[in-house]
Formats: C-alpha cells, structure tokens, sequence
C-alpha cells in the first residue's frame, strides 16, 4: 500500500513540472501576436496621431473617403473645416485626415516618369483624332 501512494506523489509532481512546459508555447504565441500584430498597428497609429496633429492651414489633405480638400480653418483639437471646391466648406474629424499632400515635397523618379508616360500617351491620343478630323475637313472642303 505504501508502494502505491509514494508512486501517486511521484504522478503528482511530474504533472507540475509539465504543467509548465505547457504554458510556454502559449506564452511564446501571445510574443509572436505582440510583435506581428500589436506592436506595428501601434506605430502605425502613432505616425497618424503626429500627421494629425501637424496638419496647418493652407494644407492639402486626403480623408478616409477620398475626399481631396484644403484645410481652412482648425476650429480645435478635433475639428477641421475643409474646403473641397470653390466655396464648399465641410467640417471634418481631424482623425479623418488619412494624408497630407505637400506641394513642396518632389516627385520620386518612378512617380515622375510614370506621370510623363500617361502624359505623352493622353497627348497622342489626343492629337491623333484631331489631326483626323481635319484632314477630313480639308478633304471634304477640296
């Protein structure tokens, strides 16, 4: 009888120790979720709270629904007015900003050689119909 109680304390220990063990990969995939997850979306939400708060008057913006406007008036810490065409003003959550245009910021050489190739291609397109109609017109006038 003895025998049989000293290997139930044996039981009872190893299950302890293991215990343990088992706890350890929760712990390391609450590590993992924090570094994948958490950590950049706090950054991410940082780096909007500082575009926020550094948005000025005179400012062109973009809100989270497209809209593209220029800052008019800061009414306070959470509210802007923005005007989106000549003499349309609305009233925006500050947290709505999702970026801000700057006009002095320089095109970067992918963006500005891919602006020049829509460009000349919007120009033949353009000129070729053009050019059409008014070989038609002078044929038609011969």
């Amino acid at each position: 009888m003895l025998f049989l109680i000293s290997a139930a304390l044996a039981d009872g220990e190893s299950s302890q120790s293991s215990g343990w063990m088992s706890f350890l990969p929760m712990l390391a995939f609450i590590a993992i979720l924090y570094f994948l997850l958490i950590r950049p979306q706090q950054k991410k939400q940082k780096q909007h709270q500082a575009l926020v708060s550094a948005v000025k008057k005179g400012d062109k913006v973009v809100t989270n629904s497209g809209i593209i406007a220029t800052v008019s008036k800061i009414v306070n810490d959470q509210e802007i007015v923005l005007e989106i065409a000549d003499g349309v003003y609305c009233k925006f959550v500050k947290s709505a900003v999702s970026n801000v245009l700057n006009k002095e910021q320089p095109l970067s050489s992918s963006d500005a050689s891919t602006k020049a190739d829509s460009a000349t291609s919007k120009e033949s397109s353009v000129s070729k119909p053009a050019q059409s109609k008014k070989t038609k017109k002078a044929t038609s006038k011969k």
